[in-house]
């Protein structure tokens, strides 16, 4: 159930006498499964009880493409291949055919409609890759209201500056608008839609491991 929900959960078991306890986020958790939620990884504990397991159950990252473009082709494959769920997101539907993106899930309703239904949670990047500024500004503007995992917008600083004064004129904070990741991707110097994808699937998986930015 929590899996289908998209809800992580913890399971903390003593490795002498196998008692278990399910533990899902907030409230007053025990400090090792609290960690165990903030880093996603599972490990030994040793506790006023004894030794314990404590199994973090994260549901998989989900990479949500604003754009049918090439760089997204490149990178919603790539998202695939690291076991991410792929949703590419485009109102143009002539860019998310079959010979361009195969079975990946794909939706042709404007972002605010496609993402609002999707629901933009914790274990969630959106990536801003549409070349068309009122496209990705849609997207970009859900993600910013949601708790999303990662942010990302294609786009030179030039670019990335003004929308950020589009999104302050729109009530943003600049606290808010910190959360983009832009220019998108580490900066490894990537040249083409191959290399560019690379750098920005290398930055959601810092992200999502709780590296430093």
């Amino acid at each position: 159930e929590a899996r289908r929900k998209r809800v992580p959960v913890a399971v903390m078991t003593n490795v002498v006498t196998g008692s278990r306890q399910l533990f899902a986020p907030g409230g007053n958790l025990p400090p090792e499964v609290a960690a165990g939620f903030e880093s996603g990884r599972s490990r030994f504990v040793e506790t006023e009880q004894g030794k314990h397991f404590v199994q973090a159950l994260l549901p998989p990252v989900r990479l949500v493409i604003a754009g049918g473009t090439n760089i997204g082709q490149v990178l919603a494959e790539l998202g695939r291949q690291v076991g991410y769920e792929v949703i590419v997101v485009d109102p143009r539907a002539a860019f998310l055919t079959e010979e361009r993106f195969g079975t990946i899930n794909s939706r042709t309703e404007w972002p605010e409609v496609s993402l609002n239904e999707l629901g933009l949670d914790a274990r969630t990047a959106l990536v801003a890759l549409t070349h068309a500024a009122h496209i990705d500004d849609e997207a970009l503007c859900v993600a910013l209201r949601s708790g999303c995992l990662y942010i990302g917008a294609l786009g030179s600083k030039t670019t990335h500056a003004r929308r950020i004064e589009r999104f302050k004129a729109a009530g943003f904070s600049d606290e808010t608008l910190q959360r983009i990741h832009a220019p998108v991707g580490l900066a490894i110097g990537a040249m083409g839609p191959a290399e560019i994808a690379v750098s920005i699937l290398a930055e959601i998986i810092k992200v999502a491991r709780g590296a430093a930015r």
